[in-house]
């Protein structure tokens, strides 16, 4: 049997996040009062008997909870986040809505399945966040080190342990991103996805603005990002358990979006299929 590594971070609304994760719960109890109303409403005939059982609902009358087996029926539960939030990919759209030749960004829905399920490979990285963003220099030095031999379509993570702050305020502040020059080198090999188990792509937000505020120059914001309106290619961002991985040899990883029609972005439940016993890294 394979090995499963899960690669993804939960969704959790106990965890600080900049825009919050807000969730609703409907329990068993609840949930049996709305569904016995549901049936009974739905199999009115017409509107004033389905107004009627409606009624009754909210009084409290008709079919409820009592009628479930232990007063239970099923639950149901609301979430409202972003298409950012937890483990998730960035659709091309989410860097520009057209590309340099005017023409319209690929969404998730527009993704090719074939993109996201392949060979995978890690390259470790210090998580020095002295050393700024990862350079294509540090990059290659790792690849070297490592043995690797990055080809195309392989799907490329980098492991740096910025997923160890998950559920506190540095991990949000406390990562390096990748420069600009690493990922165009990558994309020229014919890699589509690339993934970092940091809050995003790019260096820290507060980083790139006080950059430019000090600079004025405007390519220090969000660079990875911008080059997706030049080159096409998927970002990863927020994975975990990198560590669990092998440095030294390839994989297959499954990262299917979840399919959210048109959108920038959706969330992943990214696993690296692993067929034996790995030498694994840790930063």
């Amino acid at each position: 049997m394979p090995k499963l590594v899960d690669l993804s971070v939960a969704i959790d609304p106990d965890y600080w996040e900049p825009d919050p994760v807000k969730r609703k719960v409907i329990d068993h109890k609840r949930g049996a009062d709305r569904l016995g109303s549901a049936l009974v409403y739905l199999n009115s005939k017409n509107w004033m008997s389905r107004c009627w059982e409606w009624l009754k609902w909210r009084c409290g009358w008709g079919m409820n909870h009592k009628d479930f087996p232990d007063h239970k029926g099923l639950s149901l539960m609301f979430y409202h986040l972003s298409t950012h939030t937890g483990t998730h990919m960035d659709a091309p759209y989410h860097y520009g809505d057209v590309n340099q030749q005017g023409q319209p960004q690929k969404t998730i829905t527009d993704i090719p399945l074939e993109w996201c399920y392949g060979q995978g490979l890690v390259i470790a990285v210090s998580h020095d966040v002295k050393r700024g963003a990862i350079s294509l220099s540090e990059m290659m030095q790792a690849i070297t080190l490592q043995n690797l031999r990055v080809e195309a379509n392989d799907i490329v993570f980098f492991h740096t342990g910025a997923d160890k702050y998950q559920g506190t305020p540095h991990y949000y502040s406390k990562f390096r991103g990748i420069s600009r020059e690493a990922t165009d080198w990558l994309i020229s090999q014919g890699v589509k996805v690339i993934g970092i188990d940091s809050f995003s792509f790019d260096p820290p937000f507060a980083d790139m603005v006080t950059h430019y505020l000090e600079t004025g120059n405007k390519s220090v914001l969000w660079p990875a990002h911008m080059l997706g309106r030049e080159k096409e290619y998927c970002q990863l961002e927020r994975l975990a358990n990198l560590d669990q991985l092998p440095i030294d040899k390839k994989f297959k990883v499954s990262c299917f979006p979840i399919k959210l029609e048109k959108a920038d972005a959706a969330w992943c439940r990214v696993v690296a299929i692993l067929d034996e016993e790995v030498n694994c890294h840790a930063a």
